[in-house]
């Protein structure tokens, strides 16, 4: 029977309907590794709330985490935000990057507290990935958490944190709040940064501008 239920997964990738329960009895087993990752992949297209408390633990395995988040982002449940705003406070380095990112992708913006203690991190990997996340927001309190640290980030992480604050102002400008936009371009103007973000921001400012 599990032999059946592991073809359905696979051959699902071409379009063929798959009960979400038996992509769950998938994960559910001692199945090889690539029968997993295809059943996450199915999911990421079927997947619903029923789906979350069993991709969630995945997220803590370096093997599936790829592939759990990317089922996961697309579930239009909020238990997939809770579970995602869980793992912060468990994982470290990529793991703890990776959700980071797909926080950003569903654009929780209840994670923006617990994402802006993160622009703090030890690990470059996982502080620039909050300021990204962040960025994703495009909303003021993200800019300015991103703002606000930006006096201690490292040089090697500068350009980052400058692409969440880009992030940031065209979120903005297409939610119709140009003039927000436009302070944060031309804030960014005065920093420390490299050319090419000056640059970027002056042309983002003169845009607003007219």
């Amino acid at each position: 029977m599990l032999t059946q239920t592991i073809n359905i997964a696979v051959t699902a990738a071409a379009g063929d309907p798959v009960p979400e329960s038996q992509l769950l009895d998938v994960l559910k087993s001692g199945a090889a590794l690539k029968e997993k990752l295809d059943a996450c992949r199915v999911l990421s297209r079927v997947g619903t709330k029923e789906a979350v408390p069993v991709l969630a633990p995945l997220l803590e395995d370096e093997k599936y985490a790829h592939m759990a988040r990317y089922a996961l982002e697309t579930i239009p449940d909020p238990s997939v935000d809770d579970a995602f705003r869980a793992a912060l406070g468990k994982l470290k380095g990529n793991l703890l990057a990776g959700v980071i990112g797909s926080i950003g992708v569903r654009r929780d913006t209840k994670a923006v507290d617990s994402l802006t203690g993160l622009l703090k991190n030890e690990d470059p990997v996982v502080s620039q990935a909050a300021a990204r996340a962040l960025g994703n927001m495009g909303t003021l309190p993200a800019a300015q958490a991103i703002e606000s640290a930006m006096a201690s980030v490292p040089a090697a992480s500068q350009l980052a944190f400058c692409e969440g604050l880009f992030r940031c102002a065209e979120k903005l400008r297409e939610g119709g709040l140009c003039q927000e936009a436009w302070a944060i371009y031309e804030r960014m103007r005065q920093f420390k940064a490299p050319h090419q973000v000056i640059t970027g921001a002056q042309r983002g400012a003169t845009d607003l501008a007219h």
